[in-house]
């Protein structure tokens, strides 16, 4: 039988940690045809999940530009998928979560009326302004997309309530996948600062803010915070790598320079992040990421944001809401850095987000749905 194509579409480094994984599994398949496609929507920080994973790009629209926008990235997106699209022909596109390029690719897909599969479909907080642009991105690629692979049961419970009901597969995270092969014992950090902490006697607490929609007040706030739980806790160092965009670079350098226990560092590989939050004593985020990878680690997370689309860590119990006001995120954290039953108690409840066999699961969803197997994949049970 003919192999189908299956072109994986991805930009950011968010989606990169998830879908090379995938990616990496589909090319070990005889029967797939896997292609990749990237648009660089972030370009140096993709780069760099690309080279840790050895994953090389079959296509490369390459459309980052200085103080992109999302009209810009979505209409460049768009306009470059057609000359990839019609070179292809894949049987099939694979985009991830709820970013621009995620969204224009579907679109693009749609407008060549190829089928779709949506990896991490389904989470939802039904708030269309929070997290912007990413909830109205992901409900619009759940109205195009044929096949929906389905990290939790509650995010397949979300497509139910909206009558998605067929092509759906419960399978587990992706990353939980990507952190098996990115984690290891003697890690040495390219950021020296990293390999001189001491992890066992200080309480580290990696710290990572940049969303849109915390820009302004909300993130003074956070930034206030941080500075804060830093001055009352001389046991606690902040390690803050951050983000490129020049609204978060200002704010944490107005509110976090000079401080000696509180290391602002460039962004971290894909594959330092896992290894620094297997170390750390804390995670606070405003990252979606972050929360499915940090307990898979048990590392307790306090997420700063008003409301997640990743409900069942809160009801597990790996992941607290923080909010984005200054006391509330102050208290939180003193509550964990005081209280060692708090703690322990965030950091061995059990993870919601998979059991490694995410990939496996969807490759062999995609061969089941081709033909190209007899069988459905095994549903992700939780751990």
């Amino acid at each position: 039988m003919k192999p189908v194509t299956v072109m994986t579409i991805f930009g950011t480094r968010p989606e990169a940690i998830k879908m090379a994984p995938l990616a990496l599994e589909l090319q070990k398949r005889s029967n797939i045809r896997a292609l990749c496609c990237v648009t660089a929507q972030h370009r140096e920080m993709l780069d760099s999940v690309l080279e840790i994973f050895k994953l090389k790009p079959d296509y490369d629209l390459n459309i980052m530009q200085p103080r992109q926008t999302l009209s810009t990235i979505t209409s460049k997106c768009l306009l470059g998928m057609d000359d990839v699209l019609n070179e292809a022909k894949p049987d099939l596109v694979l985009v991830h979560g709820d970013t621009s390029t995620t969204f224009a690719g579907a679109l693009a897909a749609f407008y060549h009326q190829i089928p779709v599969g949506h990896v991490e479909a389904g989470l939802r907080t039904y708030d269309k302004w929070s997290p912007f642009p990413e909830e109205m991105n992901r409900k619009m690629v759940g109205a195009i997309a044929d096949l929906h692979f389905c990290p939790t049961v509650a995010n397949e419970k979300n497509l139910q309530r909206e009558n998605i009901t067929q092509g759906v597969f419960l399978t587990g995270n992706t990353v939980i996948d990507a952190l098996q092969t990115t984690v290891v014992k003697d890690f040495t950090f390219a950021e020296d600062i990293l390999n001189n902490l001491d992890y066992q006697n200080r309480k580290v607490i990696l710290v990572t803010c940049h969303r849109r929609e915390n820009y302004g007040q909300p993130m003074t706030n956070i930034m206030t915070a941080l500075r804060r739980i830093a001055d009352a806790f001389p046991e606690v160092e902040l390690v803050y790598p951050v983000h490129l965009s020049p609204v978060v670079q200002e704010a944490a350098h107005k509110y976090l320079d000079n401080h000696p226990r509180i290391h602002l560092i460039a962004p971290l590989a894909v594959d330092e992040m896992h290894n620094l939050m297997a170390r750390c004593h804390l995670v606070m985020t405003d990252s979606g990421g972050l929360q499915e990878e940090a307990p898979a680690l048990g590392k307790p997370v306090l997420v700063l944001r008003k409301e997640t689309e990743r409900p069942e860590a809160v009801e597990a119990g790996t992941v607290k809401l923080a909010g984005v006001e200054e006391e509330v995120i102050f208290s939180m954290a003193s509550e964990l850095l005081t209280n060692p039953q708090a703690y322990q108690a965030m950091a061995h409840a059990v993870n919601p987000y998979g059991d490694g066999q995410a990939c496996r699961r969807i490759a062999d969803a995609i061969e089941w749905h081709f033909g190209l197997r007899s069988e459905a994949p095994d549903p992700f049970t939780g751990r």
